[in-house]
């Protein structure tokens, strides 16, 4: 990550001081492993030691995730960049995550609907 990137994401971050244990690992070296490791798709035992415990890593991100921590950095930098005019918004529309109404695709015809064949079962006598 950038110095300036940093800079503009440092703040935002939650307390640096765990609530109990040790000191954490450096933010700024977390972000970079969560980086690193979705980058290169690989899985967290791969995650090389410069960047710490992988389990380490993997419980921060799973943690800020679940209390709101990377929406609310999200969400403050999206903010700062079109406030500042740094983002351009581009608009990509994939066909395969446009769905179609139902009726588009022959469901839902006018008039009655085919009834299905009545069936029994083998070695009963047919209904009169």
């Amino acid at each position: 990550m950038a110095d300036a990137q940093w800079a503009r994401t440092e703040p935002l971050l939650p307390d640096w001081t765990p609530k109990w244990g040790g000191r954490w690992r450096d933010h700024r070296q977390v972000i970079d492993a969560v980086a690193w490791k979705s980058q290169r798709g690989s899985q967290w035992v791969h995650l090389p030691a410069g960047y710490g415990s992988w389990k380490g890593v993997c419980t921060r991100l799973r943690n800020w995730a679940i209390d709101g921590a990377w929406e609310r950095v999200f969400t403050a930098l999206l903010a700062q960049a079109d406030a500042e005019g740094d983002l351009d918004r581009v608009v990509s529309v994939d066909s395969t995550v446009v769905c179609a109404h139902q009726n588009a695709a022959g469901a839902c015809q006018k008039g009655p609907r085919p009834t299905s064949p009545t069936t029994m079962r083998s070695g009963a006598p047919a209904a009169a």
